[in-house]
């Protein structure tokens, strides 16, 4: 449905556990780019994962080339330190952040020698012993780094082929831009998974958007640490509706959404993947894909 209104991008996040029970499901990404991919030619597909806990990096490496191979120039990868809601479910320690961002810097050189056709052989903290990638796309898919802070983009500003980043007001977001830019990004794609909660009726974007996605709204320190979704649950307990404009673009006027969205791109993003955080996906397409794609394309 989003392919016939006009989207030309999809991105999926590599979670094992949804945010909260009322979210519901939690399938197997790479299952679903597979699909997805097969059955959208006109789309490109982005997945956020995090190789070094949950997934061996040689592994994540032979399910990106594979993908990048059957779809070439459709598939990017983007990769972060990961979240103990997803990776504490191996029953290893749960690093620090300084050791997650070491490891995941480990992972992606393991995973470019790979798609490199190198044997790759490595012992830190994670290992390989002579592993080579025998199905390889002819062109490597780009490694976009994740940040929510302004310190962990200017890090990834000297090693990741691009950014992704998620909204928040400008003021915040232009922090975590010009530091990837400052550490090494500055001509690099940038990508903004915007949250959003749309309805045509104002009362519904905001109690779509409290229900679903107020156990996401807590800083990176919290969302990186907790487990499970019941623990989601009880720090949202004290979380006011009000809370919730900080970190979701709520309305129902898409003359709003497309003023936010021209704001994104004034500070340089060159794809703009929106996430309608409420369950009425239907309506969001349909209305986003008549009104506001055109005024921005």
């Amino acid at each position: 449905m989003a392919e016939q209104a006009g989207f030309t991008l999809a991105l999926s996040s590599d979670h094992f556990h949804p945010w909260n029970e009322r979210q519901g499901q939690s399938g197997f990404a790479w299952s679903w780019l597979g699909a997805a991919m097969c059955t959208t030619p006109s789309l490109s597909y982005r997945v956020v994962c995090a190789p070094g806990q949950r997934y061996h990096p040689a592994i994540i490496a032979q399910a990106a080339a594979t993908l990048a191979e059957m779809f070439p120039d459709r598939f990017w990868i983007t990769v972060g330190s990961g979240q103990a809601l997803n990776e504490s479910i191996t029953g290893e320690k749960w690093p620090c952040k300084a050791d997650r961002n070491t490891r995941l810097k480990e992972c992606v050189d393991i995973m470019r020698g790979l798609w490199a056709g190198e044997t790759v052989n490595h012992r830190g903290l994670v290992c390989v012993e002579e592993a080579t990638l025998y199905s390889r796309p002819d062109v490597a898919p780009l490694i976009i780094g994740a940040a929510i802070t302004a310190e962990t983009a200017e890090w990834l500003g000297g090693w990741a082929d691009g950014l992704i980043t998620t909204s928040r007001p400008p003021e915040q977001l232009k922090k975590v831009v010009d530091a990837f830019r400052r550490g090494g990004g500055e001509g690099k794609p940038m990508i903004l998974k915007v949250q959003l909660s749309y309805d045509r009726d104002e009362a519904a974007a905001r109690s779509g958007a409290f229900d679903q996605w107020s156990t996401n709204i807590f800083q990176s320190v919290l969302l990186s640490d907790l487990k499970l979704p019941a623990q989601f649950e009880a720090a949202a307990q004290y979380v006011n509706p009000d809370e919730m404009e900080q970190q979701v673009r709520i309305s129902s006027h898409l003359q709003q959404h497309i003023e936010w969205l021209q704001q994104d791109i004034e500070l340089g993003f060159d794809e703009l993947m929106l996430h309608n955080v409420n369950r009425n996906q239907e309506q969001f397409i349909e209305d986003f894909g008549a009104k506001v794609l055109p005024a921005l394309t």
